[in-house]
């Protein structure tokens, strides 16, 4: 910003004319810009506290009349009466002093302190002697002040009107005629004074002359110029000076008096004259601000009416007795947070009615504020910033403004301003936690809560206040909208639908944190949201077939000890965790003593050795038990035929279902015919083959007893060996029949003295056997291991 101080611009005007009037279009004197004088904040200033006596129409650029303007009142007797005002102007600012040059009017008559002027004259004056006579005094000055005195007709005297040097008008009496006390003893004379304004104006006072004996000496001052300085700070009935006159005469005619003449009312105020020693005396109380010296005019008048005069000239020191002011023009408050380095928020003017050192002032804030103080022009100063301001952390400011003055002692004045910071939306609502996590169990109620995002924003009011939502993305093909929602105002990520553990285990939403300020701020967070299993899911049998319209039934070799592995019960749980931990138990056996079932792997093994009086064919209802909470089970049949050979089929009969026996009976006599037909002709082929490798004896299992890995669940692989059983498990087979309605599987096991290697096999049925590694390669296609 730029300060400048121009010129001084001058007016005359008269005195008294009303409010309003129109002093000079100063805005055309300065070229100024009318229309901008308005956003400038056009306005008349003055020092201290002295009232504006003008002030600028900021429409037309016109200096008005703003109070009265008496010259008299304000300049007193000064030839000179100029008011100063100042022209101050902002954005930049910009000062101008005006100096109004107050013409007198004729608006004062002359005034006779006196209303009767005593005269007393010897009668041996002599023809030509003068008296002086009391002047008039007239407010006016210049040519509106006193400008001739006239004198009734009369034989004894005339007039002789004279004028000072300082223009000041004077008369005497003039004696034209001898006096004679003896025939007058005393004269009536009316004296007039004239001033010479237009019209003019006049007054009269009364002059009576008292003929006297001879006293031919008047008083006579010992300096005819009296010249005392005093400070303002001078205590009442101080003695100011001493005017002292001597008259030669004797007696009454030599006895002098003293008084006080053509003085204001303010200064007879202010001081007092002894009538008798001449001493003045300070009576009222002095400011060097208001007056810095006053001129008083002393009379000396002996006993018989003659006068002389002396003038008293009394200069008022200085003192420091004035502490500055300080006075706020221009606040902008509040000022935003983001306002550039240097930037004018306040506008500080600083007075002190003291003089010289007295009256210089140096300005200062208190430290810790992002604030200085500029000089600008005279007792002006800017408030700038000098570093960032942010509301989140100061939104207020209390900046105390110390003046202190150069006197001695200097005096100092404090000024506590407020500026409020107001807000900028510039923070971004900011999330508690980096990343959320909830943990939700599977098959909630829709609508229940997930949980709870919260984020903050340290702005004020609407910048301040977060709006939640979610943003656009997708969950398994389905946008994100179709799984969860969002209060905007709370912040509560609720449920749209029931969540299922087995189709997702998790997912992540985006929460977007927006505010409302203008332009808006936002940032966003990831919630992952964790399914919890539940148990929910019973455990699926997939070995033996748990289907009621079929069975399967393995073979015991009767030489089979204790701990002999027999089958073994497969189930998988579409639940995770402890939800799918499964226990296997038998739940009603045949022989209860005979076999046992792992706990945990479902393998069916013998407690003790087979012997001749164990039922040939055992029936065990096996349970799989999940470890939930309630666990939920499933139940199985496992049939077991304790035989060696095949002659031992037929007995078969009876293990088929009660409701189904008399069907199973024909299509196991079917199944009898096409597997021996079928042998044959293999018999046949193989004789005819040369070579043929040996193989491994292989489990025939009909398509019900082989478990194909599209019929296993997700996440379940099938295994090398036999099914799902354990590749150290081998077995011979013997098919009966092809029919997939009996699903017959006759199965023995092979684990002497433990568990054989999946490439060693008993030598036994050794010609059966060869007949079936020469059709190996041709069975192979019909039936699986």
């Amino acid at each position: 910003m730029a300060d400048t101080v121009y010129g001084d611009v001058s007016y005359s005007f008269p005195e008294e004319m009303k409010r309003g009037s129109v002093i000079g279009n100063i805005a055309k004197d300065l070229g100024l810009d009318v229309n901008r004088l308005s956003v400038r904040k056009a306005r008349t200033d003055t020092e201290g506290n002295r009232k504006k006596y003008c002030d600028i129409n900021v429409n037309t650029g016109e200096l008005t009349v703003a109070e009265r303007i008496d010259r008299e009142v304000l300049c007193g007797k000064k030839t000179v009466c100029v008011i100063k005002q100042e022209l101050v102007l902002e954005n930049p600012l910009e000062s101008h002093r005006i100096n109004i040059n107050v013409q007198d009017v004729n608006d004062n008559s002359p005034i006779f302190k006196k209303d009767v002027i005593k005269l007393e004259i010897s009668e041996i004056a002599v023809k030509g002697s003068r008296f002086l006579l009391e002047e008039a005094h007239d407010a006016d000055m210049g040519t509106n002040s006193v400008q001739s005195y006239s004198i009734s007709q009369n034989e004894h005297f005339t007039l002789s009107v004279s004028s000072k040097a300082e223009g000041r008008v004077y008369c005497e009496l003039l004696l034209d005629k001898d006096l004679d006390r003896e025939k007058e003893q005393e004269v009536s004379l009316i004296l007039t004074a004239v001033d010479g304004g237009t019209p003019p104006r006049s007054g009269t006072v009364a002059i009576h002359v008292t003929v006297l004996d001879a006293n031919d000496n008047a008083p006579v001052f010992g300096q005819s110029v009296y010249k005392v300085s005093l400070s303002e700070n001078s205590p009442l009935d101080t003695v100011v000076a001493t005017v002292s006159a001597t008259d030669a005469d004797y007696g009454v005619n030599g006895e002098v008096s003293y008084e006080f003449s053509h003085v204001s009312e303010k200064d007879l105020a202010t001081f007092f004259l002894d009538p008798n020693s001449g001493q003045i005396i300070l009576v009222g109380s002095l400011d060097y601000e208001e007056e810095t010296a006053f001129e008083l005019q002393v009379q000396a008048t002996d006993g018989l009416g003659l006068v002389s005069f002396a003038t008293v000239v009394i200069e008022i020191s200085d003192v420091n007795d004035n502490a500055p002011v300080i006075t706020i023009k221009r606040l902008h408050s509040p000022v935003p947070e983001n306002v550039p380095l240097s930037t004018e928020v306040g506008i500080i003017n600083v007075q002190d009615r003291d003089a010289d050192n007295n009256g210089q002032v140096h300005c200062s804030l208190q430290q810790n504020v992002p604030f200085k103080l500029v000089p600008s022009i005279k007792n002006y100063y800017s408030l700038v910033t000098t570093g960032e301001l942010d509301r989140e952390l100061v939104s207020d400011y209390n900046i105390t403004i110390t003046a202190t003055d150069e006197g001695s002692p200097p005096l100092s004045s404090s000024k506590t301003i407020h500026l409020a910071v107001a807000d900028v939306n510039d923070n971004p609502p900011v999330f508690e936690e980096q990343v959320y996590s909830a943990h939700v169990k599977e098959n909630n109620k829709p609508g229940s809560s997930v949980c709870t995002v919260a984020a903050t924003d340290p702005d004020w009011r609407q910048n301040g206040t977060v709006v939640y939502s979610l943003l656009p993305s997708d969950v398994s093909g389905a946008p994100v909208s179709s799984f969860v929602s969002i209060n905007g105002d709370t912040g509560v990520v609720h449920a749209v639908r029931s969540f299922d553990y087995e189709q997702f285990k998790s997912f992540k939403v985006l929460v977007l944190a927006r505010d409302n300020g203008s332009p808006p701020l936002s940032s966003n967070v990831t919630v992952s949201v964790f399914i919890s299993d539940e148990n929910d899911n019973s455990p699926q049998i997939l070995y033996p077939s748990p289907e009621g319209n079929s069975f399967m039934t393995e073979m015991v070799p009767k030489a089979a000890q204790s701990g002999s592995l027999v089958s073994k019960v497969i189930a998988v749980d579409a639940d995770s965790g402890q939800n799918a931990w499964l226990a296997y138990h038998i739940v009603k056996a045949t022989d209860p003593g005979l076999f046992t079932i792992g706990e945990h792997s479902g393998e069916i093994r013998t407690q003790r050795d087979i012997s001749e009086s164990d039922s040939t064919k055992q029936n065990l209802i096996v349970s799989v038990k999940d470890n939930g909470q309630p666990s939920l089970s499933a139940t199985c049949a496992v049939y077991l035929l304790i035989s060696d050979n095949l002659a031992e089929i037929p007995e078969l009969k009876d293990m088929s279902y009660d409701e189904s026996s008399s069907k199973l009976t024909f299509y196991l006599i079917i199944a009898l015919v096409s597997v021996s037909t079928f042998f044959l002709t293999f018999i046949i082929i193989i004789l005819a083959v040369r070579f043929c490798h040996r193989r491994k004896p292989r489990l025939l299992f009909d398509g019900a007893v082989a478990i194909p890995s599209a019929y296993l669940p997700p996440n379940y692989a099938e295994v090398e060996g036999a099914g799902t059983l354990r590749s150290t498990y081998n077995y011979d087979a013997y098919l009966t029949t092809g029919s997939r309605t009996s699903d017959f599987k006759f199965v023995t096991s092979y684990n002497e003295g433990g568990t054989l290697p999946a490439d060693l096999t008993l030598k036994k049925r050794k010609s059966f056997e060869n007949l079936m590694d020469c059709a190996g390669d041709e069975v192979e296609s019909g039936a699986q291991v």
